[in-house]
């Protein structure tokens, strides 16, 4: 369990993380909640198309480091065949957990975002360029909460590498109000829970021009 400058905290988990982003306007991939094996492949078929699997817990919060996440699995038995290993490879000290099923997200971009209490000036929004260009571009711009419009464009604005933001290798540009949408979705995020200690969106995937977020985890004061 982490703990912060402020005592000890924990994670909800990527379904509750993302369904409260949701509700403050942050597109998130279609997903379900399966509590079985038969329920994940009722879900797979549900939602269509090739999907990703993940076991899912308020516990669990560095899936692929325990390889707990399959990727463009087909509907049907290979859905069900992935979520019993998943569920069979959980641990006791996991405590609940269901079986995440989620539309998989194309996107030649990626693009990271989150919220970050820092020690001097509270909370802050941030807004970087992700994937296999994060480490190497360090392009990453933060501002404090409460955001204004301007502010969130001004973010996006402010990020170096502005031809990632364009139109790219066929996709088109970055829906920049979309974008927007997004910051000012965490801002009023963390605005309305003084308890949440920070959020990660990584990544937020741009599929047709429009950020998606894939992956999600809050994590909020308390045991």
């Amino acid at each position: 369990m982490p703990e912060s400058s402020a005592g000890p905290s924990h994670t909800l988990s990527e379904y509750e993380s993302k369904q409260r982003l949701a509700s403050l306007g942050v597109p998130v991939a279609v997903e379900k909640l399966a509590a079985t094996a038969d329920d994940a492949a009722r879900a797979a078929e549900e939602i269509g198309g090739p999907v990703a699997v993940k076991l899912c817990g308020d516990k669990i919060a560095h899936k692929t480091e325990r390889n707990l996440v399959r990727l463009g699995v087909a509907p049907g038995e290979a859905t069900r065949a992935a979520a019993a290993e998943l569920l069979a490879a959980a641990r006791p000290e996991d405590g609940d957990v269901g079986v995440l099923v989620a539309q998989m997200v194309s996107g030649r971009r990626e693009l990271i975002a989150g919220c970050v209490q820092d020690p001097t000036f509270g909370n802050c929004v941030m807004l970087g360029i992700g994937g296999i260009f994060a480490e190497a571009l360090a392009d990453v711009v933060f501002r404090l909460v409460p955001l204004s419009p301007a502010d969130a464009a001004s973010m996006i604005d402010d990020l170096h590498n502005q031809k990632m933001l364009d139109d790219f290798r066929g996709e088109p540009a970055v829906d920049r109000e979309a974008l927007t949408q997004v910051l000012l979705g965490l801002s009023r995020l963390v605005e309305s829970d003084p308890q949440i200690v920070s959020v990660d969106l990584n990544p937020l995937i741009v599929s047709e021009g429009r950020p998606v977020a894939v992956d999600a985890l809050i994590e909020v004061r308390g045991e």
